[in-house]
């Protein structure tokens, strides 16, 4: 998840039926979500926090929720309680409060739709490419970090990127990876 980009999820273990119902509970409606990587010390891990904009819950009290991200976080130490979910006392990033749907100065979109449609090509993908091209910058760069197919450390490096530009840069330099690697895979064949 990322800030202002939305999530779509289906909760149905009970440690997590717990926490959106605790967050509902809350004025801010906020679940903080981070990458899994085991159940190891969390501190200093970067995540993002969504505010719960919708929900619906399903006739054998599964919900399916939507979260729209707020803004990341550095988690500086877990707080021990009672709860079947983790919590932890984080730092805002105070980069992602700036205006929705920020542009990126001089972002030329040509060359990245160009890289796109021979990623989507490479991987059999299909998308509504005038919606792509009208999307403002930042809903563009934050979505396709989202849900293109990347390894954990991508996402990872993708959140952890400290500006909007510095997420597209590493966006880029994913896919032209993902596109080298496949044609270094036809020629070795």
């Amino acid at each position: 998840m990322l800030p202002r980009a939305q999530l779509p999820l289906h909760l149905f273990e009970p440690r997590y039926l717990q926490m959106f119902e605790d967050s509902l509970k809350s004025t801010q409606r906020l679940i903080g979500m981070v990458q899994p990587r085991g159940q190891g010390d969390i501190a200093n891990r970067v995540g993002c926090a969504g505010r719960v904009t919708q929900f619906s819950e399903t006739d054998d009290g599964r919900y399916l929720i939507t979260l729209t991200g707020v803004s990341r976080f550095t988690i500086h130490e877990e707080i021990e309680g009672f709860t079947p979910y983790r919590r932890a006392r984080v730092t805002w990033n105070d980069e992602d409060r700036s205006p929705e749907g920020s542009l990126l100065s001089g972002f030329d979109r040509a060359p990245l739709m160009a890289l796109l449609e021979r990623f989507f090509e490479l991987k059999g993908l299909s998308t509504d490419w005038e919606s792509m091209q009208t999307a403002c910058d930042e809903t563009l760069i934050n979505s396709l970090a989202m849900y293109l197919d990347f390894t954990a450390e991508d996402k990872q490096a993708l959140l952890e990127a400290e500006t909007l530009i510095r997420r597209r840069e590493t966006l880029v330099t994913l896919i032209e990876f993902a596109l080298r690697g496949s044609a270094t895979e036809e020629t070795m064949q």
